[in-house]
C-alpha cells in the first residue's frame, strides 16, 4: 500500500523540476474525463498554476456526454482552467482525404486518428503558449501497449507511469476525485461502448497480477504475453534502420 500524501509531495517535486528545467511556464494535458488524466490534471495542478486542461471530443457520443461531464467537474473542482477543441470535423476530414487517395480503411486505421489528433492539438498549444505536455498513460496500460504510438504515448513527462490501474483509482480515492471518475470503466472512448478491458479481451485485475507474479488463467495468460510481446516496438522508442 503505497503512502498517498507522500506520492503526491514526490510528483509534485518531479512535475515541479521537470518544468523548471525546460524553461517552460505552464503544462497542457489531455482531459478525457477519465481516472488517468483525472489524476494527472490534479498533480499537474497542484505543482503549477498554469495547467490547462483540453477537452478533445471526437465523433463518439459519450465523447460529448459524460466525459465532457466528468472533464468538466472534474476542472471546476480543482481550479484547472479548461479549453475544448472539437476534434470530429478534423478526423472526418482525414478520414475523406485518406479514402480519396484509395486508401482502404480498417478498424484500427480508423481508432488511431484520434489519439494522434489529440497529440497534435496538445502540442501545438504547447508550442504556442509554452508550456509542457503531460502523458497520462498508467502502468499497466505501458506493459499492454494499449495506446497509440505518437498518439497518446507521447508526452514531455508522464508523473503516473508508474502507478497500476489500482493504484490510480486509490490515488484519486485519496485526493477526492470526482465519484463519477472513481467509480466509471476504465475506457478510451475511441468508439461507442468501447472499454479498455472488453477491447483487450481481459482484466485489469488479471494484468496485475501478471506484472506482480501471482497466478492467471492459461488464456489470460496467453493475452497478456500476446499484447506485451507485439507492443514491445511502443516501449523501445527508437527507429529501426539497416546499417
Amino acid at each position: 500500500m503505497r503512502d498517498y500524501a507522500l506520492e503526491t509531495e514526490k510528483r509534485v517535486a518531479f512535475i515541479r523540476e521537470r518544468l523548471a528545467a525546460s524553461g517552460c511556464k505552464g503544462i497542457v494535458f489531455g482531459n478525457s474525463g477519465g481516472k488517468d488524466s483525472a489524476l494527472v490534471g490534479i498533480l499537474c495542478k497542484l505543482a503549477c498554476e498554469n495547467t490547462l486542461g483540453v477537452l478533445m471530443p471526437c465523433a463518439t457520443k459519450v465523447n460529448y456526454g459524460s466525459d465532457t461531464d466528468d472533464a468538466l467537474l472534474l476542472a471546476g473542482q480543482f481550479g484547472i482552467e479548461s479549453r475544448t477543441v472539437d476534434l470530429t470535423a478534423a478526423r472526418e476530414a482525414e478520414i475523406a482525404a485518406l479514402e480519396a487517395s484509395g486508401t482502404v480503411m480498417n478498424a484500427s486505421a480508423v481508432s488511431n486518428i484520434a489519439p494522434r489528433l489529440r497529440m497534435m492539438t496538445l502540442y501545438a498549444i504547447a508550442a504556442a503558449e509554452g508550456r509542457l505536455v503531460a502523458g497520462t498513460g498508467n502502468k499497466c496500460e505501458i506493459f499492454m501497449g494499449y495506446f497509440t504510438k505518437w498518439g497518446d504515448g507521447a508526452a514531455d513527462f508522464n508523473p503516473i507511469a508508474d502507478l497500476t490501474v489500482t493504484e490510480v483509482f486509490a490515488f484519486l480515492d485519496y485526493l477526492n476525485g470526482p465519484e463519477s471518475i472513481r467509480k466509471k470503466a476504465p475506457s478510451a472512448g475511441l468508439y461507442e461502448g468501447q472499454t479498455d478491458e472488453k477491447e483487450m479481451g481481459v482484466t485489469y485485475a488479471a494484468i496485475e497480477r501478471y506484472m506482480t507474479g501471482e497466478e492467471v488463467s492459461p488464456e489470460e495468460a496467453a493475452v497478456i504475453e500476446r499484447f506485451h510481446r507485439v507492443s514491445e516496438h511502443k516501449r523501445v522508442g527508437r527507429y529501426d534502420y539497416i546499417e
